[in-house]
């Protein structure tokens, strides 16, 4: 009984590779689309920032990780069998839709994928616990499902949405205010400093943002949120300052500095947020086989409560993920 577990833990590891070309191929349009557009810079060199920004935010994504593991169900309620089984069912799962959608050329949202694949296969398994159990009702399928933290989820993703429309439409209008008419002057006169805003808010979101999913993150927490408005300013200052040097002294046409940069936080974005998609679930599987390996308990019995507690994260596996 136990080498089927182990041959499940090997069929998650080739799911997970599988999801990754899959999942990846449906989402480098996110990344990409905007630099490839834009046609200031080499296909070539826009997939070398995007595969380091990809990289580089692998290992970002350790905070995410959480979702796979207790964000939708309740482990405590689940014992090791059952919880492999919700696993496979979210992996096959995950791949069959996004492999669907990819070949009707219909791009679909990773996130919502796993999500919904996580939830519909725990509400199945507590539904089978329930009708097995003579005390239980339907009504109790709350006591399985993390309802609150679900709702949380399923909230920001329909929240994403709208924020996203609103600030994108917002910075397409000051843009174009700004460069629409005699663009050339403008970007000689101002381009330096509306690059040194937008690289700014760029690194703003790359180094405040994507360090909350790293695991030293603790020991600097305070640091950054006593000094944030002084890090800001001085990397306001420091980005125009060097955008000034770029286009006054290089000759340089800074924007394309900041699609190149923006490029690069995109796809950091995307392997910090995205990547748990892929390899959340496998990697919870993983957890879950070394605790019942070593506990000597069935594994029809043994609670998979450890999923509830903080599990160090792996960044040798993060980055092999990311590579």
């Amino acid at each position: 009984m136990d080498s089927i577990f182990y041959l499940m833990i090997f069929a998650l590891v080739i799911l997970a590779v599988v999801d990754l070309i899959v999942g990846v191929s449906n989402d480098a349009v996110n990344f990409l689309n905007s630099a490839i557009g834009s046609k200031v810079i080499s296909f070539r060199n826009i997939l070398i920032i995007a595969s380091l920004g990809v990289f580089v935010g692998a290992v970002f994504s350790s905070g995410m990780m959480e979702v796979a593991r207790k964000g939708i169900f309740v482990p405590s309620k689940f014992y090791f069998d059952e919880i492999m089984f919700i696993f496979m069912a979210v992996m096959i799962g995950d791949i069959l839709l996004l492999d669907f959608f990819n070949t009707l050329g219909m791009p679909t949202s990773t996130t919502v994928s796993i999500v919904f694949n996580l939830l519909g296969a725990a509400v199945v398994m507590a539904l089978i616990k329930i009708g097995m159990s003579d005390t239980e009702t339907a009504a109790d399928l709350s006591n399985y499902i993390n309802t609150e933290k679900a709702k949380q989820i399923i909230s920001g993703i329909l929240l994403s949405v709208v924020i996203s429309f609103t600030v994108g439409m917002i910075v397409q209008w000051v843009s174009r205010l700004v460069f629409s008419f005699q663009y050339e002057k403008k970007v000689k006169n101002f381009g330096f400093i509306f690059a040194g805003i937008c690289l700014t808010a760029i690194g703003y979101f790359i180094f405040f943002k994507g360090l909350k999913g790293t695991p030293f993150y603790g020991d600097i927490k305070g640091f950054l949120e006593q000094n944030t408005l002084l890090i800001i300013a001085s990397m306001l200052a420091f980005w125009t300052l060097l955008m000034f040097i770029i286009d006054k002294v290089f000759k340089i046409n800074v924007l394309v500095i900041v699609i190149g940069l923006g490029t690069f936080g995109l796809a950091l974005a995307f392997a910090g947020n995205d990547l748990v998609n892929f390899i959340g679930v496998p990697m919870a599987a993983y957890h879950s086989y070394e605790a019942w390996s070593v506990s000597g308990i069935p594994a029809s019995e043994f609670s998979m409560e450890i999923l509830s507690e903080k599990v160090p994260t792996e960044p040798a596996l993060l980055f092999i993920a990311g590579s």
